[in-house]
């Protein structure tokens, strides 16, 4: 068997953006690379780490982990729309290694994804259902957090399960890096009625966004949110945009000292670099996962700040 590894950042305003970034070139060239390198390695399967917001997952019922035995992405913006490709069967065997091996995820046999799995997942592989991928989905969004560490004795759980079959396997984390999206989906109780509503429920409650509502919603606030950019209505600062954060999370995760995130505080991290580096809960995984299977040290691909895209920008891959 062998094992590649990518890392990248997503962002509905890479496909909505009112002005593009100073090294739009260079995280265009990055994407392709990373993406002629996915299409080279022609994996068997891939195991492609996510979050969610709110579009799948809600506060009534918020697992840490679940993995998708089926699964169909939404048509949020920026992600694409359909079925996944998802082998239900090995998607059942890993759930149930990992179940063996003190490991607990949820699963899922109509799990719902929005962009945060389907961005990536297009762009790298070539199409939602291209490849055989399993989704495995860790709460990034609402309290109370993950510990970096579960994520990543999960990951490294899942590299061992990869490394017992006689597959190219690729892992593929989506997410991160510093950004602070709470314009468009803010904390637990202080949204909007019916926004607060869709968080809880996700249009089960009288008072909820339908689902067309809230999809509607994202995407007028993320248009006005690109124009707010370039009018400078809204700063870096206010995104939480911090490449300090940023370059130290790249330097020990590129040094392969993953243990050390287990003593990282997740609201210390959202304080300094916003809620959208919990997203970074997916590259400790993918990273975890590519390590226990036998592979090398990742290494930074690019990185950017970019306001225009609402988003520190990162892309990162091992071999």
């Amino acid at each position: 068997m062998a094992t590649s590894l990518i890392c990248a950042s997503h962002s509905p305003l890479l496909y909505c953006y009112a002005r593009a970034p100073e090294e739009w070139s260079g995280l265009q060239k990055a994407y392709a690379e990373r993406e002629a390198a996915a299409r080279a390695f022609d994996s068997d399967l891939v195991i492609a780490f996510g979050a969610d917001h709110f579009n799948g997952f809600f506060l009534k019922l918020m697992p840490a982990f679940c993995v998708g035995l089926k699964a169909t992405a939404v048509g949020d913006i920026g992600g694409f729309e359909g079925p996944l490709n998802v082998p239900t069967d090995a998607a059942t065997a890993m759930v149930n290694y990992l179940r063996q091996n003190d490991i607990d995820p949820a699963f899922s046999t109509d799990m719902t994804v929005d962009h945060a799995f389907s961005q990536t997942i297009n762009n790298m592989l070539g199409g939602l259902d291209a490849k055989p991928v399993i989704p495995v989905f860790i709460n990034a969004i609402a309290e109370p957090y993950v510990p970096f560490r579960r994520s990543r004795l999960m990951g490294q759980a899942i590299g061992r399960y990869a490394s017992s079959l006689d597959k190219r396997v690729l892992f593929l984390a989506s997410g991160g890096m510093s950004h602070n999206p709470r314009r468009y989906y803010p904390e637990v109780g202080k949204g909007t009625p019916d926004v607060a509503a869709w968080q809880r429920s996700g249009g089960d409650e009288v008072d909820s966004l339908s689902p067309a509502q809230w999809l509607e919603l994202l995407e007028v606030m993320h248009i006005e949110g690109a124009e707010m950019i370039v009018r400078g209505e809204r700063t870096a600062k206010d995104m939480k945009l911090n490449q300090e954060a940023d370059e130290r999370f790249l330097e020990v995760f590129c040094g392969a000292r993953l243990e050390e995130f287990d003593h990282w505080d997740p609201y210390a991290l959202i304080e300094e670099a916003g809620i959208g580096s919990m997203e970074l809960h997916t590259w400790i995984a993918a990273a975890a996962a590519h390590q226990a299977a036998g592979g090398s040290a990742p290494v930074t691909d690019f990185y950017t700040v970019a306001p225009e895209l609402g988003i520190a920008a990162g892309i990162v891959h091992a071999d």
